[in-house]
């Protein structure tokens, strides 16, 4: 009988937002289960999948980063989540600014409007996975590897 091991590598800049959730992490005894790697998350992804024992190995990916790369993060993802798994994204209806005209929107979070704009037509047309946007929060799109 095979053994249900389940491990987490978080990726940050801030170790602050680690340290943050470490007391709970601790009480309940999973610190062992967790891999905190800090650092910026492309750099980390790409040594990743230089071990090319980490292509194909991953279940799940939950990405909540910066904006701008999201495409990139995608493509790295797929390669490290399994055929069938799930990869989700974190703020892709970004405070619903994606569906407000432009005069609506307040200036400090009119720059990323764009990009997510952007990644969600991306992820739509993306025929490597099917997608799910759940207006939970911020949003969330769920995306299932095919």
């Amino acid at each position: 009988m095979c053994a249900n091991i389940m491990k987490i590598i978080a990726i940050d800049l801030d170790r602050d937002a680690y340290e943050m959730e470490l007391p709970i992490i601790k009480k309940d005894n999973i610190e062992h289960k967790i891999n905190f790697i800090q650092s910026s998350a492309l750099s980390s992804l790409d040594e990743l999948l230089n071990e090319n024992d980490n292509r194909g190995i991953f279940d799940f990916a939950f990405i909540n980063a910066d904006r701008v790369s999201c495409e990139k993060y995608h493509e790295r993802m797929l390669e490290l989540v399994k055929v069938g798994c799930i990869i989700v994204y974190d703020n892709t209806l970004w405070f619903g600014t994606v569906a407000m005209t432009e005069e609506c929107v307040k200036e400090t979070i009119k720059p990323n409007k764009q990009h997510i704009i952007q990644f969600n037509k991306f992820l739509a047309s993306d025929t490597r996975v099917q997608i799910a946007q759940v207006p939970i929060g911020d949003g969330i799109t769920i995306c299932w590897q095919l």
